[in-house]
């Protein structure tokens, strides 16, 4: 069973404080829920973070991660993306991301890669514990990310990717089509928009039920996002009622240390 440090409510509560006023796109109870990933995953490893922008889920990972001695946080950022920085150029997101993490007193915590995420996994050769997949969010883009750094997740690391419940084709049908339908992983599910599920690679196929289960909720989502069109009218309703259906709720400490400990059912 997976122990659950006492401190673990007070350290996300400061975690959260660091994090809160960074600037980026990851909500709060799913900067939380990074934050239980980076203290209970019960494996060994590195923590890899694959989109950083100006820090958000950065600072989260390395204030948990620096609390328990698990090493320092890998990000990994060209951070001069087209779609975050339209105005193009030679803008560049990394100082305000070295900003980010000087100011919360996490910078020896942190090891920056400026770099695609492409450019860094075929010389890669160190297990990771949590992959944290928040880049490119097209499919080519995230399909890349998760292909790149799959071989390297250890047995009982878990692997999360943000915007999966949002009008993206990349995260969602890469949970859906790669995680949830591969008997390599076991729990799964959503909080927010974060998808995430357990590598599993011994015992994955005694969890086939439930990942089958949530697998035929989240694939409805994907015929309307696998185009990357703009949703109007009734086809966004349509969209939004199907996404509602989709179970994306947060769990007790307690609830997450069961899931990422759960046996395989008799």
């Amino acid at each position: 069973m997976i122990a659950i440090p006492p401190d673990l409510e007070h350290v996300i509560d400061e975690a959260w404080e660091a994090t809160k006023d960074v600037p980026g796109y990851l909500v709060e109870n799913e900067a939380r829920f990074l934050g239980v990933l980076a203290a209970l995953v019960p494996a060994k490893g590195a923590i890899v973070e694959i989109g950083s922008f100006r820090g958000r889920s950065t600072v989260m990972l390395a204030k948990v991660a620096s609390h328990y001695g698990l090493g320092p946080i890998v990000a990994i950022d060209p951070h001069n993306s087209p779609i975050l920085l339209p105005s193009g150029g030679e803008a560049s997101s990394f100082d305000d991301f070295r900003s980010s993490i000087r100011s919360a007193g996490i910078e020896q915590h942190v090891e920056p890669r400026v770099a695609y995420s492409k450019d860094v996994s075929p010389s890669w050769n160190r297990p990771i514990r949590l992959l944290w997949i928040d880049g490119d969010h097209s499919y080519g883009g995230a399909k890349a990310d998760y292909d790149g750094f799959l071989p390297h997740v250890v047995p009982n690391g878990v692997i999360a990717l943000h915007d999966s419940l949002s009008t993206f084709d990349g995260p969602i049908r890469v949970f859906v089509e790669e995680m949830l339908r591969s008997d390599k992983f076991g729990p799964a599910g959503f909080v927010h928009s974060i998808a995430w599920s357990q590598f599993r690679p011994a015992d994955g196929p005694a969890f086939k039920s439930q990942r089958e289960k949530l697998a035929r909720r989240a694939a409805r989502l994907i015929p309307f996002v696998e185009d990357a069109r703009e949703l109007r009218g009734l086809e966004k309703i349509r969209y939004k009622l199907n996404r509602s259906r989709v179970p994306r709720f947060p769990l007790t400490y307690g609830a997450w240390a069961e899931q990422l400990d759960a046996r395989p059912r008799s």
